[in-house]
């Protein structure tokens, strides 16, 4: 959990931060809802002590493998008397995709303008005030279940606290790391959590694509724990301690002690 104040020109500055285990969900989804919300108050007690400041409502993130990504294209004809491309317009066709068909039990979590196209000029940012008969406007839709959603809400909730808001984690990741530079010239963010890796692809300050994978860290501690037949957190710890991402820069004739458990010898 991280406490935020937005400062004057506009950057966020951290006022404090908490952390738990993450007890009660797997691969970015909730399994266990009392668990969940026992964690979540963890950290935002830890947060709260930290920044000496309280409160209620919260943005949260959500992944998991059930979310996933479309692109969709829209267009309408302009109606105003001298053909002056308004906001009104542009919400117009944000509200339509809002309305797509989607699978049973899925929901919209964001829809995102990529580009716009006025009559036959393509590759607008910013269509408002500009004059043309067609409007036409390129999507990129994120998309969940309805009740994985549901779940987050309700250990929310069961912490004591408001959902203000939903956002994908990859978008949220990006939005804090990423330059406006960086997504202009092209760059991939790949955030490899716990239970998930999130990925945002931005293009030409677009962005092209977003993903999560069900795949994350715990897999290396999980591959660590069966391989030496120890436990998860003696796996864990092993990893942090001793892993690196690049395998050229790992010693090869490093040897790791493991502690027995209840008297047995060091693995």
């Amino acid at each position: 959990a991280i406490i935020g104040a937005v400062s004057d020109d506009g950057k966020v500055r951290v006022m404090g931060m908490g952390k738990s285990v993450s007890k009660g969900v797997k691969r970015g989804v909730v399994l266990n809802i009392e668990e969940t919300a026992a964690a979540i108050q963890e950290a935002v007690y830890q947060a709260q002590l930290e920044s000496k400041l309280t409160f209620k409502e919260v943005y949260v993130g959500i992944a998991g493998q059930h979310i996933k990504s479309m692109k969709n294209r829209h267009s309408k004809y302009i109606q105003s008397a001298d053909s002056e491309i308004t906001q009104a317009d542009i919400d117009e066709l944000l509200n339509d995709m809002h309305n797509i068909a989607l699978d049973a039990g899925e929901e919209i979590i964001h829809v995102i303008p990529q580009s716009y196209t006025v009559d036959n000029e393509g590759g607008v940012k910013q269509p408002v005030g500009m004059f043309g008969k067609r409007l036409e406007a390129n999507f990129h839709i994120v998309v969940g279940e309805i009740s994985s959603a549901k779940h987050i809400f309700k250990c929310i909730e069961r912490a004591g606290l408001k959902v203000k808001k939903m956002i994908l984690e990859p978008l949220a990741s990006a939005s804090s790391v990423l330059t406006s530079d960086e997504k202009e010239i092209g760059v991939a963010m790949v955030d490899i959590g716990g239970g998930t890796t999130d990925i945002a692809i931005y293009y030409d300050g677009i962005l092209r694509h977003t993903a999560v994978i069900p795949f994350g860290g715990d897999v290396i501690t999980r591959d660590i724990k069966e391989g030496c037949s120890i436990l998860h957190r003696q796996a864990e710890k092993i990893k942090v301690q001793f892993g690196t991402a690049l395998g050229d820069a790992a010693p090869e004739d490093q040897v790791v002690s493991v502690p027995g458990i209840s008297g047995a010898s060091l693995k």
